[in-house]
């Protein structure tokens, strides 16, 4: 069986597709926002007292140890009042939070005890000694890392078609069903994650490079 590509399905589909991938794009970066800020708070808190440690140790392998698709489907079951998209983004920055706080507790650990040494000879606070000595330098170490995961979850962001989210996926799918043009719409969806991750994906390995991993 030939099967005939519509060339037409795919230039009308375009402008359709671009705007799912604002939505795409939206949801990314406000993820990757959420995880970051998160997966630092837990970081920190792996080195805080067992009664602060031990608990988020618990859902952080929770979170880590189920699929992402089933936490979305299992949050909007619960939750299905609340807008799709700020629940996409919440699932999806608590999901790489847990992997985002991995990277941060290697580049605290690999921040030398002399580092701690001498701002507890200095006298400083708590908050002084982490905003100022440990964590410019363990953000510095895991930037790369951190900049790989927000890729990845651009590149999972597809998952979000399965609560409503009108991204560009779901877009895909509407006017691949409605048209018969299921292979023209996927892969121009495919070409666009290609076209907008791939740069940034050199760009993070000459950032590797720069700060010498």
């Amino acid at each position: 069986m030939n099967y005939e590509w519509k060339w037409d399905a795919v230039s009308d589909s375009f402008p359709l597709l671009l705007d799912g991938f604002w939505t795409t794009l939206l949801a990314t970066v406000l993820g990757s926002l959420v995880a970051a800020v998160l997966g630092l708070l837990v970081a920190m808190a792996s080195r805080g007292p067992a009664w602060v440690r031990l608990p988020v140790k618990a859902v952080t392998e929770f979170i880590r140890s189920t699929p992402l698709l089933v936490q979305l489907v299992g949050v909007y079951t619960l939750f299905g009042s609340v807008d799709p998209l700020t629940l996409g983004i919440i699932v999806l920055g608590v999901h790489y939070a847990t992997y985002m706080g991995e990277a941060y507790r290697a580049g605290i650990d690999a921040v030398p005890k002399g580092q701690w040494e001498a701002a507890r000879a200095l006298s400083l606070s708590p908050g002084r000694t982490w905003g100022a000595v440990v964590l410019p330098q363990a953000v510095r170490n895991v930037l790369p890392a951190l900049g790989n995961y927000a890729i990845a979850m651009f590149k999972e962001t597809p998952y979000l078609a399965v609560i409503t989210v009108g991204d560009m996926v779901l877009h895909a799918r509407e006017y691949g069903s409605a048209h018969f043009a299921y292979a023209e719409v996927f892969t121009l969806a495919g070409l666009i994650f290609l076209v907008a991750s791939y740069p940034t994906s050199l760009l993070m390995r000459k950032l590797e490079k720069r700060l010498g991993h």
